[in-house]
């Protein structure tokens, strides 16, 4: 029971470094599915939310400010937890086997949130969704298209959980092996049924954490 219960033998830190120079410390586990580790896409994601058209206190600019979030599939909880520390009111979401994983970082960058705030909640996609509403002004989303089964009930997720307000920003790495190019297709074939998406160019990315094969959408729901 020992290992159970000595957290450095179950998890290892990816540390993030912010704009303001302080550092979001996120465990992820040696050992676990892919809710468990820190992908590539949320960090582009998680950094591109702290970029000058989002967040520039030189300026006064702040969208985060008082907004209320909700990420979808959020792992680790990195993409979540940077929305909070600019000011928004998130709720992360991921099954329950990575709630564990999600309290413990909100926990241990804690001190980081001085004016949002982050709450980690249970939900398998296609479920119920009444505790998430009133739909969220932003839903976040880093390499939740992975699985082709669950493509339609994240697409069911996603209608419910958009308001004539809400901006989806889905973040993504291509992926060329396998099924992915499949379930990327489905993904995207079933979202435009409902929705319309604008990719955002690489210069309105973070300049040094952004990559040609990661990318980033705002969708939105047509009415």
């Amino acid at each position: 029971m020992a290992a159970d219960t000595d957290n450095s033998t179950k998890y290892f830190v990816r540390e993030i470094e912010k704009n303001d120079g302080t550092v979001l410390k996120m465990k992820q586990c040696y050992v676990g599915d892919v809710g468990c580790v820190v992908w590539d896409a949320a960090i582009v994601l998680a950094k591109y939310l702290e970029t000058k058209q989002f967040y520039d206190p030189s300026s006064g600019v702040n969208v985060w400010a008082g907004k209320r979030v909700v990420e979808l599939g959020s792992g680790t909880g990195l993409v979540g937890l940077m929305a909070a520390t600019l000011g928004a009111e998130v709720t992360v979401t991921d099954l329950e086997d990575l709630q564990t994983l999600l309290r413990l970082n909100i926990q241990e960058n804690q001190a980081l949130l001085s004016s949002g705030s982050v709450t980690a909640k249970v939900l398998k996609w296609g479920d119920d969704m009444s505790a998430f509403l009133p739909a969220p002004h932003y839903v976040l989303m880093a390499d939740c298209l992975y699985y082709e089964q669950s493509i339609v009930p994240l697409v069911e997720s996603l209608k419910v959980l958009s308001g004539p307000e809400t901006c989806i920003i889905c973040c993504y790495e291509q992926r060329t092996e396998g099924v992915n190019p499949k379930v990327e297709r489905h993904f995207f074939e079933l979202l435009q049924q409902n929705f319309s998406c604008e990719e955002i160019p690489s210069d309105k990315q973070d300049p040094e954490f952004s990559s040609p094969d990661i990318h980033i959408l705002h969708i939105r729901r047509e009415v």
